[in-house]
């Protein structure tokens, strides 16, 4: 039985996340897989691993999977009528044997991407309402080729102290991670996906993923929102900028960010 969007909200704000979310049926999703393949052809695997970023603003397939109903029913539910599309990206870990192979061709010690224990919103930096990060799959998600991994209740501990990570391979941007020490790992659950569903955590959710360990493909689509009362908090060590921001639901009575919303044709 498919719950309800009062019983998701009810379970994303106690827990801190949602997974297995039904979003693509399988037309979507073959036409959002034929539009990564493209992507991956025109710019390469290396730079589609982390780099097709805020693509949103430039193809309308992109577009359309960040403002699927089947998205927004629920992230409404999170965050209210009123939502702001932040920011988008394509994530995807290759198979480690492609990895090890180039590596190996190369006389070098294969390094595998993974991502460290942190929390969303030690990046992005708001009050005024919290991040809701979009985990939608473009394949199956599983412990083999690298699922998240989130620590259940975590957000409601506020925001905990991040560090430069000493390992190599760490895909965030600023390469951070908070102290194991001050997390009970033990406590981690997975989220595996299929192919078409998404999971969603809430920006103060400590959560990770590990490598890919198969030899799968593991990608998928992260889309970040925020209700439109959220404004961001200065921070001159790290400067940030919104150029990709576009009001996906509702009003905008705050103009706390602009209005990017492209004319795709």
């Amino acid at each position: 039985m498919t719950p309800s969007l009062a019983e998701m909200a009810e379970t994303y704000w106690k827990h801190g996340f949602l997974t297995g979310v039904p979003v693509l049926d399988p037309e979507e999703l073959e036409r959002a897989t034929e539009g990564f393949s493209t992507l991956e052809r025109e710019f390469g695997l290396e730079y589609a691993q982390y780099s097709l970023h805020n693509v949103h603003l430039k193809y309308r397939w992109v577009m359309s999977l960040a403002i699927h109903p089947k998205v927004l029913e629920p992230i409404k539910g999170i965050l209210g009528p009123n939502v702001i599309l932040l920011d988008s990206r394509f994530i995807c870990k290759y198979p480690t044997k492609q990895k090890s192979h180039k590596a190996a061709c190369e006389g070098q010690k294969p390094v595998l991407p993974y991502v460290a224990w942190h929390q969303d919103i030690r990046y992005w930096g708001f009050e005024g309402g919290s991040v809701a990060s979009v985990w939608l799959a473009m394949d199956d998600v599983d412990r083999e080729n690298g699922v998240l991994q989130v620590i259940p209740g975590s957000h409601h501990q506020g925001l905990l102290p991040h560090i430069t990570s000493p390992n190599p391979g760490n895909m965030l941007t600023a390469n951070q991670e908070i102290p194991e020490h001050l997390l009970n790992t033990s406590e981690a659950v997975e989220c595996p996906l299929q192919a078409g569903q998404m999971s969603v955590h809430d920006g103060l959710t400590v959560h990770a993923s590990e490598p890919n360990l198969s030899t799968r493909r593991r990608c998928g689509f992260v889309i970040r929102y925020v209700p439109t009362s959220a404004y961001p908090v200065q921070d001159p060590d790290r400067p940030r900028t919104f150029n990709a921001t576009v009001l996906v639901s509702g009003v905008d009575e705050y103009h706390h960010f602009p209005n990017n919303a492209p004319n795709l044709q």
